[in-house]
């Protein structure tokens, strides 16, 4: 609505505040993906290439893979939308931290510069700051559930059951593996949660190809899109997950596959975005935020 109660339609040069906040988020994620792959790149010719872009964490890109992935986070909570997109958006948002505030195992001459005293573990010398990260996550996640189940039952906020059952599970979960089995949290906690964020994204595609989302049915030729990137990331999830298992223990692995794993993976994510993000361009309530119903009272000047 624009601030005489007139709806702007798509392509008329207008936007509604609504609009500008959805595609400032979509945007915002989408150079998200960027400053990571710049950080990346930008420390190649000290590093060399990698196993995988997760042992990037170890190098001078570390700051900005960490950064870019909390913010990821921060604006798919935002867009997380209604009914099952908003299950699979909250839940992309609930992992992201983890697969930045937990890093790869790596082993001896991974990375240079980097001691390692065993074959496939965190360092010791990053304990410290994963016990920390991970501290500070389970904090705020505790309060914003509290928050998000106060609003929920004052009626300000709906459809969020299913994102606080699994936002308590999460909660619980990392927190009793932090106490009781703490190298399980360092050893697996990276690849648990890069794999259920990755599915998380690939179950927002299959909604998308297969329900409607938008105001508007998508064109046949976009679902068709959205429904190959999904069967793309579950495929590479797979992939990835049979490789890293099998490879765990090894003492040196000839080809980077989890490294060309995770860089198709990236593109097939950046891939859908930016055509969800096309498709979304010119929605003057977009589906992707809460609807505004019941609003707060406009601010009146008092007397």
């Amino acid at each position: 609505m624009s601030g005489t109660g007139r709806r702007v339609q798509p392509g008329t040069g207008g936007s509604t505040s609504t609009q500008r906040t959805h595609r400032y988020l979509r945007l915002g994620i989408g150079g998200t993906l960027v400053v990571l792959l710049i950080a990346i790149i930008l420390t190649v010719p000290t590093v060399g290439w990698l196993p995988s872009l997760s042992d990037y964490f170890y190098t001078p890109a570390r700051s900005a893979f960490v950064g870019a992935l909390l913010a990821a986070s921060l604006a798919l909570l935002a867009l997380s939308g209604r009914n099952p997109e908003r299950s699979a958006l909250d839940a992309a948002a609930l992992f992201a931290p983890l697969v930045a505030l937990i890093p790869s195992v790596i082993r001896p001459g991974t990375v240079p510069g980097v001691a390692v005293a065993c074959t496939g573990c965190v360092p010791a010398s990053f304990e410290a700051d994963v016990v920390n990260g991970v501290t500070t996550y389970l904090i705020v996640l505790a309060a914003g559930l509290v928050l998000a189940t106060v609003l929920a039952v004052r009626g300000a906020i709906r459809g969020v059951r299913f994102s606080l059952i699994l936002g308590g599970l999460v909660l619980a979960v990392v927190l009793v593996t932090g106490l009781v089995a703490p190298g399980v949290l360092l050893g697996w906690g990276h690849i648990v949660a890069t794999g259920l964020f990755l599915g998380s994204i690939a179950a927002d595609a299959l909604i998308n190809a297969f329900w409607r989302t938008t105001s508007a049915t998508p064109p046949r030729w976009l679902r068709i899109a959205y429904m190959g990137l999904a069967v793309i990331l579950i495929a590479d999830l797979l992939a990835l997950a049979a490789f890293a298992i099998a490879t765990r223990d090894a003492e040196r692995v000839m080809f980077p596959w989890i490294l060309v794993g995770e860089v198709v993976a990236l593109l097939a994510f950046v891939t859908f975005w930016w055509l969800q993000t096309w498709q979304r361009w010119d929605e003057t309530d977009p589906a992707s935020l809460v609807a505004a119903s019941p609003r707060l009272p406009p601010l009146r000047a008092t007397r």
